[in-house]
């Protein structure tokens, strides 16, 4: 269980990270003027699981953290993503991980 419990984490840790670089090199192309990430691919790294790292994003990077819209449709993302992860935790997802890294 402990090992599944580590990947799970470690999956979170790295797509936050991979967001928070995506966010941050967003913003520079958004300083610079050049092209830009979509904000349908941010929004589905959030919907994954990246969700910490954009939300880190947001805060110190000041990057989307104005956007009304993009805000709320980020939100969304959390919210979809945390009770997908609920429904997967619920039918014993925890066991199939534990089988995954066995």
């Amino acid at each position: 269980m402990i090992k599944a419990l580590l990947l799970l984490l470690g999956y979170y840790l790295v797509l936050s990270l991979i967001t928070f670089l995506i966010y941050a090199k967003d913003k520079l192309a958004a300083r610079k003027d050049t092209w830009r990430t979509p904000e349908k691919t941010l929004h589905i790294l959030s919907l994954l699981g990246g969700w910490p790292g954009a939300l880190l994003a947001h805060r110190y990077l000041r990057h989307k953290s104005q956007k009304k819209a993009f805000r709320i449709v980020f939100w969304l993302t959390v919210f979809l993503h945390c009770l997908f992860l609920t429904l997967f935790l619920g039918m014993d997802g925890l066991n199939t991980l534990k089988t995954i890294t066995q």
